[in-house]
């Protein structure tokens, strides 16, 4: 049996001049699974954590941005208690049905009208997009800021700011990105976000959440692309990575094992070994290339 719905209220966030509210947020095990009578976009700014939402929980990381019409029942949880260590920090953009009719009267191109006519009536399911190219991070960071700042002009320049990240969105829901994109092209952001994140706890599971694909049609993807399995790609990068520490620094070989994802030495001195054929400290005395 579902607990009783927690409904936030509209009149509890909004003014009759304001029909807009944007905060950033840590979040915690305190508020309850909720829906609401305005309608949420949410994005996932920093860390990794859980979204619960209607009956399924969704494994979220930093660059999702979750669609949440009025009714929906959700709450986002961290992985730990310890707010400190393992922050998950989400911008959330809250708006009225009413602030949605303002906006529609200044677009033009009927399947944006439509769609946003959808996120006003309800029609539309809760929906995610993953932020890719940071679109959605830098317009959520000028909304935070303008919200915060208070200015002349600030309702009228965070309504400018809201009807461009619901178009972006819309561009990100129906794949524009991916059409303009080959999928030779599309798979390098995939690579680029391994070569930023090589030394964290990347699975392909992970990526499979982040970039939507299945975890089968992300192996085929590595071997056609690169020759190598994701887990194969994922350690020789590692080695690459610690190689060009060994040859350009006096680091600790253990440091260096840690820096790029190693979290036991002797773990890392065998894959080393394995890969490049000597051990760490042989490689680095031998100044190999």
């Amino acid at each position: 049996m579902k607990p009783p719905k927690h409904i936030l209220k509209e009149d509890h966030f909004f003014s009759s001049n304001l029909m807009l509210l944007v905060n950033r947020a840590t979040e915690t095990f305190n508020l309850p699974l909720h829906s609401h009578e305005f309608i949420e976009l949410a994005y996932v700014a920093e860390g990794k954590g859980f979204h619960y939402i209607e009956d399924e929980i969704q494994r979220v990381h930093k660059g999702q941005l979750y669609v949440i019409p009025m009714g929906v029942t959700h709450v986002f949880r961290p992985t730990s208690t310890d707010a400190l260590k393992d922050p998950l920090i989400v911008y959330n953009c809250i708006f009225t049905q009413q602030l949605i009719d303002r906006l529609i009267s200044f677009v033009t191109d009927e399947p944006i009208i439509a769609y946003m006519e959808g996120l006003k009536e309800e029609t539309l399911t809760f929906h995610s997009v993953f932020d890719s190219d940071a679109v959605i991070d830098h317009i959520f960071l000028s909304l935070y800021r303008e919200y915060s700042l208070t200015l002349s002009g600030t309702s009228t320049y965070l309504n400018t700011l809201l009807l461009q990240l619901i178009v972006t969105i819309y561009r990100l829901k129906n794949d524009v990105y991916d059409k303009m994109l080959s999928k030779r092209t599309h798979f390098l952001q995939v690579l680029n976000y391994i070569e930023q994140k090589y030394a964290e706890d990347i699975t392909l599971s992970h990526l499979s959440d982040m970039f939507q694909w299945s975890e089968r049609h992300f192996q085929r993807l590595f071997k056609q692309h690169t020759g190598q399995t994701f887990n194969r790609y994922l350690q020789n990068l590692r080695i690459q990575k610690s190689c060009e520490q060994l040859r350009g620094s006096q680091l600790a070989i253990s440091r260096i094992a840690e820096a790029v994802g190693y979290k036991d030495i002797n773990s890392f001195i065998a894959r080393f070994k394995k890969i490049v054929g000597k051990t760490p400290s042989s490689y680095r005395q031998s100044g190999s290339n």
